[in-house]
C-alpha cells in the first residue's frame, strides 16, 4: 500500500490509535488530529469493536487519504495494538510514529508540542508531571493512584522520567527498532513503562514535554484492577532483577 508523501520538520508522521467501542469519540479525535497537524497521517487499529468504530473508522478513511485503518480480530490489549500499528507504520517508511487516546484525553492541539522536541530527542513524552502539565476532570482516587504508580516506578525501574506511564508519545522511527518494540508483551500503564524502560537501557534520549491531560467526555474507560496489577507485578519485578544484576 502506499501513502500519500508529507512534508514537514519531524518527517512523515503517522498517529497510531488504538480502538475499542470509542464509535462516540472517534470522529470528533480525527478532526482535531488533522487539523493540528495537517500533514500527519493517522492510523485507527481497532480491534473488532462490536459498537461500529471500525466502519466509521472505514469511512473517514473512505473520504480522507490521511486515514488509514487497521482492523485486528478481537480485542487484544493496548500493548498488542501499538505493537501492531507500530510495525505497520514503519513497513510503510514514516519516519515518527505518535501513541494517541482515542477517547481525547490526549489533545491533539499540542501535538506539534511533541514533535518539535523530536528535534533533540528520540523519545518524547507529553508529561502531566512536570512543570506545566496538568489533569482535569479525574476523580482524586484516580489521580493519585496514576501520581503514586509513577513515584513507585521511578523508585524502583530508576527511570529519568517524571510521567513513565503516560501514553501520548512520538517516537523516531529508529528508536522503536532499537527499543525492540516487537518483545514488548506488557499491556495498559505498564507497556507505556515497559517502553520507557527499554528506552532509558538503550540509551537514547528521552525528553518530556508538558501536555494538559483531560478525562474523556464519552464512552468508558478500560482501565481495570488486572491492568493495575499487571504493572505493579511487572515493576516490582524489573526494579528486583535491575538491583541484582547491579544497576
Amino acid at each position: 500500500m502506499s501513502v500519500p508523501e508529507q512534508t514537514g520538520g519531524a518527517g512523515r508522521v503517522l498517529v497510531v490509535v488504538p480502538t475499542y467501542n470509542e464509535v462516540a469519540s472517534l470522529s470528533p479525535l480525527l478532526r482535531r488530529v488533522r487539523a493540528a497537524v495537517p500533514q500527519a497521517h493517522v492510523l485507527v487499529v481497532d480491534d473488532a469493536s462490536p459498537d461500529g468504530t471500525g466502519a466509521l473508522a472505514e469511512a473517514h478513511a473512505g473520504t480522507d487519504q490521511a486515514v488509514h485503518v487497521l482492523h485486528r480480530p478481537g480485542k487484544g490489549g493496548l500493548g498488542a495494538a501499538y505493537v501492531a500499528g507500530f510495525g505497520w507504520g514503519l513497513a510503510r517508511g514514516y519516519d515518527v510514529l505518535v501513541q494517541m487516546d482515542a477517547d481525547g484525553s490526549h489533545p491533539p492541539e499540542q501535538l506539534p508540542r511533541l514533535l518539535h522536541a523530536l528535534e533533540w530527542a528520540d523519545v518524547v513524552i507529553g508529561s502531566r508531571y512536570i512543570p506545566g502539565g496538568a489533569v482535569r476532570n479525574w476523580p482524586t482516587r484516580r489521580l493519585w493512584l496514576s501520581r503514586g504508580g509513577n513515584i513507585y516506578t521511578r523508585m524502583a525501574v530508576r527511570l529519568p522520567v517524571r510521567d513513565a506511564t503516560a501514553g501520548y508519545r512520538a517516537y523516531r522511527c529508529g528508536a522503536l527498532e532499537a527499543i525492540g518494540y516487537t518483545e514488548v508483551e506488557s499491556q495498559g500503564y505498564c507497556f507505556q513503562v515497559d517502553m520507557t524502560r527499554r528506552a532509558a537501557r538503550a540509551g537514547l534520549r528521552i525528553v518530556e514535554v508538558p501536555i494538559t491531560f483531560t478525562e474523556r467526555q464519552a464512552g468508558e474507560s478500560k482501565m481495570s484492577r488486572e491492568i493495575v496489577r499487571e504493572a505493579l507485578w511487572r515493576v516490582t519485578v524489573w526494579g528486583l532483577k535491575d538491583r541484582i544484576a547491579g544497576r
